[in-house]
């Protein structure tokens, strides 16, 4: 910074005066531009031995990160961490099933059970198909089908009778390919063998049904680079687990299933049942990085470090459906908290995740350049095709259901172990359940998202998250808060109607 004037104020000033700071609370000033935005590189670490192409995470929410999402945020270059909200046989199931998943389509297929009754063609949903196996879900294989053009020429007494009546079989190996093969190969099988979907078989099993209309989709969106691949040449998935002694045997079943890091999942990580969990942990399985938290200040974050944390997660109460703020009267403003614990994180070596308050590609920015190696985000995917779930629709929008894991419905399927309240006699809600707009896939829009956030990495002058950090801590960039009036200057304002369309 010249000495002949200083603007702004470093964040080391900003973020000692005593308040609490969210992430619209505070502005970067712009620096200088000498590279292209192609030129910025956002390759980082969840922690200490997990590298990522982008800085993206899925949360362990019940209603974000299953198989599909966590398939596709590895295809990305990110990750996505399964929730353990279920018991261990599903858990392991879904990372297993994550990494089946070479080609991550989340396809819009619908499954009914052989004794079912297709009453009108909403039950298609938006396919053109009806699938049926023996659960009347995708695993363990298909039995048959019935396309929507079929079903829509039959007569009414046909219609009266189970699907599984008049279905057509799925014998035949001509719908069946191999788990592992790429977009291009399904297509061409799919163009050779004229079907309308191929059906991908991994060791006798079901792991995917992909339809032409998803094919065409697909194809429509960026191009996937390499991802997030493991040792084993499977993508890498994380998991959730709690701090029980049962989840020590939890966590036995999921290193077999493949998991390659492990977060430990608490609202608050600073306590002995963590930190004897990653001693645990660090002792019986030293080469899988245990991810410790959440945590919003040095303190915490020390306490967890010295314990041998590979990773630290940071945030409590600034998620949108998460009210541990509001209850419980403590947490800390995110950007605060995230520079505050990057601070101290940094002088270990520890990657920092900011987990909650992303809703743009601004936050995103914002979170990294003051110090984290990561965001985990739950609303920002939720909503999206990988996300699990079912869409319908609430006045006139097509939604999924969104719940924090502190609400009480989540409670009552074993989320409140994460609040240490599974042994209290009342259960006290952190979160509520609600719904948010569908958003598309995650293949399409965290692409842009990451574009966003380099432009924004370039009006900073920095080229990577390492530079930013760099230019952070040598006072070079600067920042300033916010008032109420300049956050709505900032934003869109001043109009009559819009139509806001971010790509």
């Amino acid at each position: 910074m010249s000495s002949a004037f200083e603007d702004g104020f470093s964040a080391e000033k900003l973020f000692a005066q005593g308040y609490s700071y969210t992430y619209d609370d505070v502005i970067f000033l712009p620096h200088y531009i000498d590279f292209s935005t192609d030129a910025v590189s956002l390759s980082t670490r969840l922690s200490k031995r997990v590298p990522l192409s982008i800085p993206c995470v899925a949360s362990p929410m019940d209603t974000v990160s299953e198989s599909h999402m966590a398939a596709a945020m590895a295809a990305l270059g990110g990750i996505g961490i399964v929730h353990y909200n279920c018991d261990v046989a599903t858990q392991a199931s879904v990372i297993r099933h994550a990494k089946s998943l070479r080609v991550p389509i989340a396809s819009d297929a619908v499954f009914k059970c052989p004794d079912h009754l297709i009453g009108s063609v909403d039950d298609f949903g938006p396919s053109s198909f009806v699938f049926v196996s023996q659960t009347g879900t995708l695993t363990p294989s298909l039995l048959g089908y019935v396309s929507k053009s079929e079903w829509s020429s039959m007569k009414d007494e046909q219609k009266e009778m189970k699907i599984y009546d008049y279905m057509r079989s799925c014998e035949s190996r001509d719908y069946y390919v191999p788990w592992d093969i790429d977009l291009d190969k399904i297509d061409a099988v799919l163009e050779d063998k004229q079907k309308g979907f191929v059906v991908l078989e991994k060791d006798g099993e079901t792991v995917n049904v992909v339809t032409k209309d998803d094919v065409e989709r697909v194809k429509g969106y960026p191009k996937l680079g390499t991802g997030t691949v493991g040792p084993d040449k499977n993508w890498m998935v994380g998991a959730a687990i709690g701090t029980r002694e049962s989840d020590k045997e939890r966590l036995e079943h999921l290193v077999k299933a493949g998991a390659n890091v492990v977060v430990l999942d608490s609202s608050q990580g600073n306590s002995i049942y963590q930190i004897e969990m990653i001693k645990y942990v660090k002792n019986v399985y030293p080469e899988l990085d245990v991810v410790g938290g959440n945590v919003v200040t040095m303190y915490q974050a020390e306490n967890l470090i010295k314990a041998g944390v590979d990773g630290l997660r940071v945030g409590m109460g600034s998620g949108s459906i998460c009210t541990t703020q509001e209850v419980c009267a403590v947490g800390r403003g995110q950007a605060t908290a995230v520079y505050k614990v990057s601070t101290l994180a940094a002088q270990h070596g520890v990657p920092v995740i900011a987990d909650g308050g992303i809703s743009n590609s601004g936050h995103i920015v914002k979170a990294l350049v003051l110090g984290a190696s990561t965001v985990m985000m739950g609303s920002f995917l939720a909503g999206s095709t990988e996300a699990p779930g079912a869409y319908e629709y609430r006045n006139g929008r097509r939604v999924k259901k969104y719940r924090g894991m502190g609400s009480l419905e989540a409670m009552t399927k074993g989320s409140d172990q994460r609040y240490l309240g599974d042994t209290a006699k009342l259960k006290i809600a952190q979160g509520v359940v609600g719904a948010v707009a569908d958003k598309g896939s995650v293949l399409k829009f965290i692409p842009y998202t990451m574009h966003a956030v380099k432009q924004g990495f370039q009006d900073l002058g920095a080229s990577s998250l390492q530079s930013a950090h760099e230019l952070l801590r040598e006072k070079v960039l600067r920042l300033e808060a916010r008032t109420g009036a300049a956050q709505i200057e900032g934003g869109i304002h001043g109009l009559v109607s819009y139509e806001k369309k971010s790509f």
